[in-house]
This record gives structure tokens, C-alpha cells and sequence, in this order.
């Protein structure tokens, strides 16, 4: 591990945690993954050997601890102690950042807002128990990253890249950032539709319990400071 040479408290947790994609591995280890494959969904754009590297450091610092997996199948990781004293770092960071820095374009990869839905912000009591599948159709995305679903059903969810299944029950089109807008608490669904930038179709009474099995982000009530 590189050091900083310096005897502060700032830097020397900076040689463990200011590494590209570190705190990234921290926050999805936070918001309940466990696995390798659980913790890579949340990081789409890392690459595989990158992420093995940093669990790797990680452990080796003492933040995580690996154990093999309960079900007989690969690894899992877990915050140590040291690891669960972040909480509160990652809290305070994302509250500046949702104060001080503006979300441009590249922040809004809706694969990452649907799957922080669907991992950490559902709401299970709003979701039905009945199969229900609502596709997301992302218009400013590319071609082949376009669409998505969410499946519904036994009050969880999940979401997917590939249909499913032959039926979809409501259709969601809108663009990445009023995505992840709307996860974030800046808009609001009604408000989105009012803007012409989102359109839903299907039965309305689906169509105004949908928002409702999302919690929205932590972070929605950070008021941003304006220029």
C-alpha cells in the first residue's frame, strides 16, 4: 500500500479509502451485498479483477473479513467493526455531496438508480405480492442499455435486463436524469409527467402505487445550495 508519509489521522485513512472505487465497495457493502456478484451489480463500470483487488486491501486493513458462503457456493464479505465505524463517514459525504455538487449527465447511469431501488431503498410493504412487472424504457441511453424491468412480486423485487417474461403490466419512459432526480427527492413523479419528461402507461391505479415501493434516497432532504 502507497503511503503519504505523514503521521495524520486524514492521511492515513486516505491511503486505505482514497483509492478509486474503495468507498464505492464500502457503500454497497453497507446497503446489504454481501456477495462478489451482489457487490459488482452495484458497480457496474469496475472491472471484475479491480473489484477482487480491492476486496483484497480491504481485508487486509482490516474494514472487511471474508467467510465462506453459508450456502456451500464462493465467498461472503462483511463489515468488521472498523468497517461499520464508516456509517457515519459515508453519511456526512453524501450529504455534502448532495449539498455542493450539481449532477451533470455522467452521474445518472439508471442501471445504479434501479438497482439501489431494488437492493436497499424498497419498500416492502408497498410492493405486491402479486407478479407484477413494470418496464423502464431510459430514451437517452444507448440502444442495448436501454430498458430495463422491474419484477415485482412476494413484496420484493428485483430488477432485470432481460424481459422476464412475456408480460409487462406498465411502462415507464423518461431519461436518466429525471431517474435519478426522482430518487434523489428533486422531483416527483406527478411533476415529471406534468414536464413531459415522463410518460406512463398502464392502469392508473399501478401506475400511482409504482413510486410508492421506493423509499427514495437518504439523501433526499438535502436541500442544494444554489450558485
Amino acid at each position: 500500500m502507497r503511503t503519504y508519509g505523514q503521521y495524520c489521522p486524514i492521511t492515513r485513512a486516505a491511503e486505505i479509502l482514497a483509492e478509486r472505487w474503495t468507498l464505492v465497495v464500502v457503500r454497497n457493502l453497507v446497503m446489504g451485498c454481501r456477495t462478489f456478484t451482489e457487490i459488482a451489480e452495484g458497480a457496474p463500470a469496475m472491472s471484475r479483477s479491480l473489484l477482487s483487488r480491492r476486496l483484497q486491501e480491504l481485508e487486509a486493513a482490516g474494514v472487511i473479513a471474508s467467510r465462506d458462503n453459508p450456502s456451500g457456493r464462493g465467498t461472503v464479505w462483511e463489515l468488521t467493526p472498523m468497517g461499520q465505524d464508516l456509517m457515519p463517514v459515508l453519511e456526512a459525504m453524501g450529504v455534502w455531496g448532495a449539498r455542493w455538487l450539481e449532477m451533470q449527465p455522467a452521474h445518472t447511469d439508471p442501471t445504479v438508480v434501479l438497482w439501489s431501488w431494488c437492493t436497499y431503498y424498497v419498500n416492502h410493504d408497498a410492493v405486491p405480492d402479486d407478479r407484477t412487472v413494470v418496464r423502464f424504457d431510459v430514451r437517452d441511453q444507448p440502444s442495448d442499455r436501454r430498458r430495463f424491468w422491474i419484477l415485482a412480486e412476494h413484496h420484493d423485487v428485483e430488477v432485470c435486463t432481460k424481459p422476464p417474461g412475456p408480460d409487462e403490466h406498465l411502462v415507464v419512459e423518461t431519461d436518466a436524469m429525471t431517474l435519478a432526480q426522482w430518487h434523489l427527492g428533486r422531483t416527483d413523479w406527478a411533476r415529471a409527467q406534468r414536464a413531459g419528461v415522463m410518460q406512463v402507461r398502464g392502469p392508473r391505479h399501478l401506475a400511482r402505487a409504482v413510486p410508492t415501493w421506493n423509499r427514495r434516497s437518504m439523501f433526499a432532504g438535502v436541500e442544494p445550495v444554489r450558485p
